[in-house]
């Protein structure tokens, strides 16, 4: 019996009963390894291996952990405190492979590099034993950023990861991300060069990891991959965003590769500017989040620390390590920490069932079908069922997060019939509402 699971189950009852009972939120962690054993990839999705369930990670990026923004996060207290307080199932240590202490280069580091090294791998063990020991998913990042082309240290590269996958094959909680940020003119030609060299390495101990590769200008450029994506299985590849700098045409390149069905992981994103400082934009943050949970893809957020910009987690002038509460965090540490609850359906926006769905509008194009209806307030995402038949006999579903979806891939001169019903999560589980009334129009 897995006394882990029986707890939690018993805890998603306490809490359902709760919610029942009364008007106030309650506590639930995210699923976590518990719940979904060793992942895989299959189509575009991290699934579970147990299971056989579509897998979101919720996760969040330390800083370098070369350095004291970085490294003093690294506990079991710290990740104790995100996964129970703020909804987080995994994390990420990012590990820089160049700059002051990286593991290539050690910069003006007082230290020899052989010193470094061995201080890093440390600091990596004990994030990986603290996530392993509260049931979390944990990428180790080989930090590529100012060495710009993963091949510039390949060799040792090599040796990193033959280390990391012969200490962590037995575990179902690990994940490799290859190369962080290839950048400087960076070509996918390089990159795949360099993957090919690298995942062998990897294989040879843990067969079925499951491998995170940088993709080229700061991991954007996703569509690019999907055009040659590599030979290997169980390989995600990463898609790095900034919402007050990347947008819509950001949002397309994913959605290009998508299309073309490349796995995508986001392994780090942010809610301010590019460069980590700045004006934070929730808005088109929440225009991110909304595509990823509708699409099913895994994301980052940078970073776990109290560094003096806008894209830390933690205020500045914090000084706890763990155990934080709402007045600790920053803008965007309490923004993002608020849509992982809610996403991870640990808030219950409402104690009634969500208000019917109306004015649902449907237009025509090549086997395909835009739907547009009115946002019903306090949904935290939308169901759309639709069918060629008028008693929905053999229908499909699509789970969205926000009030216009387009439906493609039918069949050219049916017609369909459409429906719409707004859903929250209560304790995990899904609250659904009325459904609208149906729509049918004729595909060209």
């Amino acid at each position: 019996m897995n006394w882990k699971r029986m707890k939690r189950a018993w805890m998603l009852c306490a809490c359902a009963m709760f919610l029942g009972l009364s008007m106030g939120t309650c506590k639930v962690q995210a699923k976590g390894v518990d719940d979904y054993g060793a992942l895989k990839v299959s189509g575009t999705h991290l699934v579970s291996r147990r299971t056989n369930e579509n897998v979101v990670l919720r996760g969040v990026s330390t800083h370098g952990i070369n350095w004291d923004v970085g490294y003093p996060y690294i506990s079991k207290k710290a990740f104790q405190t995100l996964r129970d307080d703020y909804s987080v199932n995994a994390v990420r240590l990012a590990m820089y492979t160049t700059e002051y202490y990286g593991y290539c280069d050690k910069g003006s580091a007082s230290e020899s590099q052989s010193q470094v090294q061995k201080t890093l791998q440390v600091r990596i063990d004990t994030g990986v034993k603290a996530a392993t020991d509260l049931g979390m998913y944990v990428i180790i990042d080989w930090h590529v950023l100012n060495d710009q082309n993963p091949n510039k240290y390949k060799k040792q590269a090599k040796a990193f990861f033959k280390d990391m996958s012969e200490k962590y094959a037995k575990q179902d909680n690990v994940l490799y991300e290859i190369c962080n940020e290839p950048n400087g003119g960076t070509s996918w030609s390089d990159i795949t060069k360099y993957a090919k060299e690298i995942i062998p390495v990897i294989r040879k101990n843990d067969p079925d990891a499951i491998i995170i590769v940088g993709t080229p200008t700061w991991s954007q450029d996703v569509d690019v991959a999907a055009e040659k994506p590599l030979d290997y299985d169980n390989v995600l590849y990463t898609l790095h965003f900034y919402s007050a700098t990347h947008k819509d045409s950001y949002r397309a390149k994913l959605k290009k590769a998508l299309d073309k069905g490349l796995p995508v992981i986001v392994s780090e994103f942010g809610v301010s500017p590019a460069s980590g400082d700045g004006t934070i934009d929730t808005k088109e943050a929440k225009k991110w989040l909304d595509y990823l949970d509708e699409n099913e893809i895994s994301y980052f957020a940078w970073s776990l620390s109290n560094k003096a910009e806008s894209a830390s987690l933690l205020k500045s002038s914090t000084k706890k390590t763990s155990g934080w509460s709402k007045s600790d965090l920053s803008p965007a540490g309490k923004w993002i920490f608020s849509q992982y609850a809610l996403r991870s359906g640990n808030v219950k926006p409402s104690n009634s069932k969500p208000a019917k769905v109306k004015s649902v509008k449907l237009t025509r194009g090549s086997k395909k079908i835009k739907v547009r209806f009115s946002k019903v307030s306090n949904a935290t995402g939308y169901q759309v069922v639709y069918s060629t038949s008028k008693k929905y006999s053999k229908a499909k579903k699509k789970l969205i997060y926000k009030n216009t979806t387009t439906l493609t891939g039918l069949k050219k001169g049916k017609t369909y019939y459409v429906k719409v019903r707004a859903f929250y999560k209560k304790a995990r589980m899904k609250v659904y509402g009325s459904y609208s009334a149906t729509k049918k129009i004729k595909v060209k």
